[in-house]
């Protein structure tokens, strides 16, 4: 049997490395064939794509995590056990080395026909993707994966890369270069200069300096299994609740789809410290963990995710329709689903970008409750993002201080946020209070803000600042292509009734439910005018939008 070198729990451990039947393996042969391997083989290494599905028959094997000091084991497999984690289903490159200690014969299976098999046997395919994404967790829990970055809580750069790397469910070791005194052997040991911090070591061979997010995406290879050729059948602009919604239920239904995402999966609903009034979750889930089951679920049915690109245009002139990628790929689609979402609005404060990473954030998780630690914070915001953020921040917190600019919270948070923030003694509302103000040096140090009712104005020596104040539509990109409203949200079916006579539509129908002026072209979630701010409802649009591509696709 498979023996575990982590500390999981035995519950856990036989969850995440079970021991195949000989039934089960009879299910596997058709689609595999068998291998004679020796001790010492190497099967995989980190940075390898396209690595095979094993399947022990006999012998033995260790999965080890290389890094600059050596190895760390992960797992031991004996006969009945099998290899991989998420990068399976997802098509990305390996994380770690597969050795045989012990020859014997395997069963090996190519990625496609693992996705085949894991598309028509229902009960391995619950097997496998429970035992990959745990397998996965547990590599992130340890930090042990191909990627080491060095930084220091001070950088927004830092905290960017980090963000990216955990949201994205990429293990990595994190060093603080801050508190972590032997880390200068590292930066000697690859000649980096102070100026050239944060740095990220990819498969201890590749050192970037203060690097982008698309250079670190081009380094792990995140989409290095996806090409721009072919024909699309929908093509998905945003990988939050609605276009991973939308991403599943199309590629579920065995539709070629391509979703592509600016930064990381789940949207603003990713950054989310629990969701508890989403249907099916009565303990609450994080937006992360929502966001990351999600994407591996729209994996697991072959749709494809490309990360950290940004379309830059839609050109609709001609159909099939063509969607500029700024990594230079124009990609085509028979249809096109727009789930782009929205931004938090940046108040008009002086200082405000200069703060950015470094004490202003729009984002409440476990990295930036780490940086506050036990100190004071400052919420601004009434939407039920703030007031998640606030009850988050409140159980380490020293005090948090939540600013709101009406007078109330019911008009736009749940009744039960409502209630646990009035009754939490380390929440402080404002109400009818705006900041004014922000000071410091490279962080920040202070923050004024004003009463509106009385006009008073106060100074607080505070430097955690989480803005969730309103939110603009991300349609920068359509300017001239489709309808948009007044305040850049598009607008879509009989929204779009008193213009539909000036917009040259040129089908006899009217346009879909969901679907903008352009026909094909649907928009779901946050960018959509009149939308309802909440994740369930994304969910509902993106998948009633696959209902509609369909009716779509069948007039082509």
């Amino acid at each position: 049997m498979s023996t575990q070198l982590t500390p999981l729990s035995a519950d856990v451990r036989g969850e995440a490395f079970p021991v195949l039947t000989a039934e089960q393996i009879s299910r596997i042969r058709p689609l595999s064939k068998i291998r004679k391997v020796n001790a010492g083989d190497i099967l995989f290494e980190p940075g390898d794509s396209d690595v095979p599905f094993f399947v022990l028959l006999s012998g033995s094997m260790e999965i080890v995590q290389p890094d600059l000091r050596g190895e760390h084991p992960i797992v031991k497999h004996d006969a009945g056990g099998f290899t991989g984690e998420i990068t399976m289903i997802s098509g990305r490159r390996c994380l770690a080395r597969g050795r045989v200690t012990a020859p014997g014969e395997f069963l090996e299976m190519s990625n496609s026909d693992l996705r085949t098999l894991v598309a028509r046997d229902a009960e391995l395919s619950e097997i496998f993707m429970r035992a990959f994404i745990l397998r996965r967790v547990e590599l992130i829990n340890r930090g042990q994966g191909n990627v080491i970055l060095l930084g220091s809580r001070h950088s927004a750069k830092t905290l960017r890369l980090r963000e990216f790397l955990t949201r994205n469910g990429h293990p990595h070791t994190y060093v603080d270069l801050d508190t972590d005194t032997t880390s200068q052997d590292l930066l000697d040991h690859f000649h980096v200069a102070v100026d050239e911090i944060p740095v990220v070591i990819c498969n201890n061979r590749t050192v970037l300096r203060s690097p982008s997010i698309q250079e670190l995406a081009k380094c792990l290879g995140l989409n290095s299994h996806i090409t721009a050729s072919g024909l699309r059948d929908l093509v998905i602009v945003g990988a939050g609740p609605s276009g991973l919604a939308a991403a599943v239920y199309a590629a579920s239904e065995g539709l070629d789809v391509l979703v592509i995402e600016a930064e990381s999966p789940g949207g603003q609903a990713g950054s989310s410290s629990k969701i508890e009034n989403y249907l099916g979750f009565p303990m609450g889930i994080s937006g992360n963990e929502l966001a990351s089951r999600a994407a591996a679920q729209a994996q697991k049915f072959g749709a494809k995710v490309l990360i950290a690109s940004n379309v830059t245009k839609l050109n609709c002139e001609r159909r099939p329709y063509e969607l500029s990628v700024d990594c230079g790929q124009v990609i085509r689609a028979r249809a096109v689903v727009i789930a782009s979402g929205a931004q938090y609005n940046k108040p008009n404060i002086d200082n405000l970008n200069k703060f950015e990473g470094q004490g202003v954030y729009y984002g409440a998780t476990y990295i930036e409750a780490q940086l506050c630690g036990k100190e004071d914070a400052i919420v601004v915001g009434g939407g039920n993002s703030a007031g998640q953020a606030a009850v988050y921040l409140s159980q380490t917190a020293g005090k948090v201080h939540m600013l709101v600019r009406s007078s109330q919270l019911s008009d736009t948070m749940s009744r039960y946020l409502i209630q646990r923030i009035e009754e939490n003694p380390a929440i402080d509302l404002h109400y009818c209070t705006e900041i004014v103000g922000l000071d410091g040096d490279t962080q920040l140090e202070r923050v004024t803000w004003q009463d509106k009712k009385t006009g008073e104005i106060s100074t607080h020596d505070i430097r955690h600042l989480f803005v969730m104040a309103g939110a603009s539509p991300r349609t920068e990109w359509l300017q001239g292509s489709v309808a948009l409203d007044s305040k850049g949200f598009i607008l879509t079916g009989r929204d779009l009734d008193p213009i539909v006579h000036d917009l040259k539509w040129p089908l006899p129908r009217v346009p879909q439910m969901l679907e903008t002026s352009l026909p094909g072209v649907f928009a779901v979630g946050d960018v959509r005018a009149g939308n309802v701010k909440r994740v369930a409802s994304a969910v509902g649009e993106g998948s009633i939008s696959i209902y509609l591509v369909h009716r779509l696709l069948a007039e082509l």
